[in-house]
């Protein structure tokens, strides 16, 4: 099949994507202390859920015969150094926590609204990117709906 090299670029930008939040979730897991274990299993929903998704972008990547990119971005690594910087001054409070996972939320619903905007992606690519997109939308605004909920309560 022929493919399109602006196409496999931005797929495999969504694969590091995931892979970044992934990684930013993992790094809230073992931060989160006992107060607020009921993030846990929401973060470890959304790690599952990023490396679902990247798994079918790289099997979508290898079908259309282009190379797979399987790391992270250099600003996924920096917001995680960042997150890690926050820890040290005392922001790992729930508002804190669940801002932080919201501006990664932000980010990634950004890429996937510019690549299917972008016209770039294979049409029978679009079903799959569209539903990935659902589910991360889902997850942001459940996320924005806790940290509204938190800086409320404090």
């Amino acid at each position: 099949m022929q493919y399109n090299e602006k196409a496999i670029g931005m797929l495999n930008d969504l694969i590091e994507l995931n892979n970044d939040r992934t990684a930013g979730f993992e790094k809230a897991l073992a931060d989160i202390n006992d107060e607020n274990v009921d993030l846990k299993a929401l973060f470890q929903d959304y790690a599952m859920q990023s490396r679902k998704y990247s798994q079918e972008l790289t099997a979508l990547v290898a079908t259309y015969g282009g190379d797979v990119e399987t790391g992270n971005t250099v600003a996924g690594t920096l917001h995680r150094a960042w997150i890690d910087v926050k820890a040290l001054f005392g922001g790992s409070d729930r508002a804190s926590i669940l801002s932080e996972a919201e501006r990664g939320e932000d980010a990634i619903k950004a890429a996937y609204e510019t690549a299917m905007r972008d016209g770039e992606i294979p049409a029978d690519a679009m079903p799959l990117l569209v539903e990935q997109a659902e589910g991360i939308q889902a997850a942001h605004d459940n996320v924005k709906m806790l940290r509204d909920v938190a800086k409320a309560s404090s």
